[in-house]
């Protein structure tokens, strides 16, 4: 499987960091434990079986309209199969038309079925993530708020990569020259 995804500015990269660590030591899940060099604050926008040709077109393209300035508009938690804990991003018409897009060109070509469907633009909710753990509720009735540095503002969407998550390789996607 292969992600698609945002990463952060240097000053927003470091506060998710900041908050990342805060978490932790406050004995909260957090992506501070996650010690995967390839661990970075980003925002995802899909996921895919491969990057086929079309796909890396259209991804060059989106890079080409880096970089973006979003804005996070507070905390966010979700309960999926995974508790995540998470500053949402708003979802502002540039930021939908970019994931729309994304989104777009990801379900053109690739088989009917493999796409996650929390990632649909009218089910995705642009966020950040700062803490995950399969134990359910894990971070209900937490006052975390306190915990966390105030997020920067503005934040701006600067690269597009994509990890694989076979082989645990990173992928910058550069826009066409």
């Amino acid at each position: 499987m292969r992600t698609v995804e945002l990463l952060l500015d240097e000053t927003a990269d470091l506060c998710v960091r900041e908050a990342w660590r805060r978490l932790a030591e406050a004995g909260l899940p957090s992506q501070a434990r996650h010690r995967s060099p390839t661990n970075s604050p980003h925002l995802t926008l899909a996921t895919c079986a491969e990057l086929t040709a079309p796909i890396r077109w259209e991804l060059a393209e989106v890079a080409a309209a880096l970089p973006l300035p979003v804005r996070f508009t507070g905390v966010v938690r979700f309960e999926r199969p995974t508790s995540v804990l998470a500053w949402a991003l708003e979802l502002d018409p540039v930021l939908a038309g970019l994931h729309r897009r994304v989104w777009e060109a990801v379900a053109s070509d690739s088989p009917p079925g493999t796409l996650n469907p929390f990632h649909e633009p009218a089910r995705w909710t642009p966020h950040v993530t700062l803490g995950r753990t399969r134990r359910a509720g894990a971070f209900a009735g937490r006052r975390v708020s306190g915990l966390l540095p105030a997020p920067p503002l503005p934040v701006w969407l600067t690269t597009v990569r994509s990890y694989d998550t076979e082989t645990g390789a990173l992928e910058v996607l550069e826009p066409r020259s």
